[in-house]
């Protein structure tokens, strides 16, 4: 009952949903909302019935009386697959966003990211022994390196403010460490944690014309940096989160308060699991675990696959050239294979559905210009086609579906919240399909 048994059945359907880059069009965001495409690269047809095994009361969202019932819902996934930016989403599109408190705690994480990045790029210069340009100086290459950003948080940046709990700040959304509900300092409490002089030579690190060039090779894949890099150092942000002012002042203009897009993009690892509730409409809701992807991590998941309506399994297509943090001689789309295989042919999961989310289409087609998919898997032979390349990363997963679970793939950009929006409109409309055709009620 797998979706798939070869690459032509793979992706079928594919061509019409992969369609290349950063933003989701609204023409396809309505076929998304009507099934007949939502990013899935099936056929609605073939997703629409549920495994027999899970035609119980277990994985239906109603119980006899059609009462709502909440579904225990599984987020999994390697490191920086996106599993947490999709959860981000769901409290944006759900429970009504993020408060102005809970937006000012992501402060220090998006600080604190700013800094792994520079470094990141000093360490990968270095690597290659490429010698300073752009007017960079050693003094100022040694200052960022040698700035510890978690020993400089200000006690006082952080303060409590009056205001209820609202119930939409959840232990998983909100960064740990930080106490909620939160405040931040003025701008010169900030500056104290992320100091002005930082943003001259991040500006001139990433501007470089060798540090581009070494991005754009093949060299790239042999160090680490966030897939967030490119528009945390966009001029534009970096000046806004260094508080507006220009690369050469000594002070920030102003406060700096994250945008909805910093947070989404912003990078902690998940670390144990976190839970949290989500009343998707039509009599629905959800339960969802966030874990830990990291492999430190994954011996935590096994006392939360019991009773698991829907897994959701995040892979990050823009991986295929990347290693794990973790563990510097494993390519992590590999990672995410062997991960995959584990749990779609695990007995936790012998009465439940996948949903494979196929994220950071954006970046993977980006990616494809200038680093061949086949470079990292040799029988791969569809060039930089967008489309045969998301049909085959597609197969490599199915394949691997030796339980034949049903598998419902998205093609998806978590950051985008009307992609992320209409994708869950699909899975719901599909749930409440598969219930009503348990309960007899549409054949």
């Amino acid at each position: 009952m797998g979706v798939c048994g070869s690459k032509a059945d793979a992706g079928a359907n594919a061509t019409g949903s992969a369609q290349a880059t950063s933003a989701v069009t609204e023409k396809r965001a309505a076929q998304a909302s009507n099934g007949k495409d939502s990013g899935a690269v099936v056929k609605k047809d073939s997703a629409v019935a549920v495994n027999a095994a899970t035609a119980t009361d277990a994985s239906s969202p109603f119980n006899e009386n059609n009462n709502p019932k909440e579904m225990k819902v599984l987020l999994l996934g390697a490191g920086e697959s996106g599993k947490s930016t999709v959860l981000q989403q769901l409290k944006i599109l759900r429970k009504n966003g993020f408060t102005e408190a809970e937006m000012y705690s992501y402060v220090p994480i998006i600080y604190g990211n700013i800094i792994e990045i520079g470094k990141g790029l000093v360490a990968a210069r270095d690597k290659f022994q490429i010698p300073l340009d752009n007017g960079l100086t050693q003094q100022e290459i040694d200052d960022l390196v040698q700035f510890r950003f978690e020993n400089n948080i200000s006690k006082n940046l952080i303060e409590e403010v009056e205001e209820p709990e609202p119930e939409s700040v959840d232990d998983d959304i909100i960064p740990e460490g930080v106490d909620t509900p939160l405040s931040q300092g003025g701008a010169a409490a900030q500056n104290e944690i992320l100091p002005q002089r930082f943003h001259e030579t991040l500006r001139k690190l990433w501007s470089s014309k060798s540090t581009q060039s070494l991005l754009k090779s093949t060299r790239s894949s042999s160090f680490y940096l966030m897939d967030s890099t490119p528009y945390f150092m966009n001029e534009k942000n970096l000046q806004r989160i260094f508080g507006g002012s220009g690369s050469g002042a000594d002070k920030p203009a102003q406060r700096y308060k994250p945008s909805l897009q910093d947070i989404l993009r912003s990078r902690q690892k998940t670390s144990g699991i976190f839970d949290t509730h989500f009343d998707m409409g039509s009599n629905l809701k959800f339960h969802i675990y966030d874990v830990g992807g990291q492999r430190s991590e994954r011996k935590k998941w096994i006392h939360c696959f019991d009773n698991v309506t829907l897994a959701i399994f995040c892979v990050s297509l823009s991986e295929y050239d990347q290693f794990l943090l973790e563990d510097k001689s494993q390519n992590r789309f590999q990672e995410s294979l062997i991960l995959f295989e584990n749990i779609v042919n695990s007995r936790w999961f012998a009465r439940s559905s996948i949903v494979l989310f196929l994220n950071k289409i954006d970046l993977f087609a980006e990616k494809l210009k200038i680093k061949p998919l086949e470079n990292y898997f040799p029988d791969y032979t569809g060039g930089q086609d967008i489309n045969k390349a998301t049909k085959y990363i597609l197969w490599r997963f199915v394949k691997l579906n030796r339980a034949n679970l049903n598998i419902y793939p998205h093609i998806t950009q978590a950051t985008d919240t009307s992609n992320i929006k209409l994708v869950f409109a699909a899975i719901k409309e599909t749930i409440l399909e598969n219930s009503l055709k348990d309960t007899g009620v549409i054949v």
